[in-house]
């Protein structure tokens, strides 16, 4: 696979200056996926039918051994819903809360936090201006790279997978929060 575009939010651009030796790793590993060998799921939807598609989940078990030969780990921290009550009206009484949430970002090394999406659209929006900022918060990471598919590709998958030129968009029409944080958007193409 190619790096085919990419998108520097919030000073991502620093990112490769700060981390030019995980820079190359993550275009080592992008490089090293074979796109065609993730050819693999057949479309049961409507507007693709019995057409061959990428499949997001074989795609992110390729990135994931790619990262995980490298030294890149998975960090998950537990959230802790217990002061979540103090937020509820007399009289209502909530369900037991889930004691075994979490947030997980896919690949930390360095305090560089990374994502790889094909998934829908608000996920992308979620990991960039969500999770990241979590991480960060909580002392994990200090930037992020958001690895995302190009249009072109993304046409290749199942419909409602979002894509690098919409993201981007969507970013720059945004514009920047104070809480945001520096992150990379690489677009991938097969």
């Amino acid at each position: 696979m190619i790096v085919a575009a990419e998108y520097p939010f919030n000073g991502g651009r620093a990112i490769r200056r700060k981390w030019p030796q995980l820079i190359q790793e993550l275009e080592d590993i992008i490089a090293e996926v074979d796109a065609s060998l993730h050819k693999d799921k057949t479309s049961k939807e409507k507007t693709k039918s019995g057409k061959v598609l990428y499949g997001p989940k074989s795609l992110n078990e390729a990135f994931g051994s790619g990262f995980a030969t490298r030294g890149w780990q998975k960090e998950r921290v537990q959230c802790d819903y217990s002061n979540s009550t103090a937020y509820y009206r007399s009289g209502y009484e909530p369900k037991q809360l889930n004691r075994r949430a979490f947030r997980e970002i896919d690949f930390l090394k360095d305090r560089l936090g990374v994502e790889v999406q094909f998934g829908k659209y608000a996920f992308m929006v979620y990991n960039v201006c969500a999770k990241m900022t979590i991480f960060k918060n909580l002392g994990l990471i200090c930037a992020g790279v958001e690895i995302v598919p190009v249009k072109s590709f993304a046409d290749e998958m199942s419909s409602g997978v979002s894509y690098f030129e919409q993201f981007v968009w969507d970013l720059k029409t945004r514009g920047v929060a104070d809480i945001d944080i520096p992150v990379l958007i690489l677009g991938i193409n097969a």
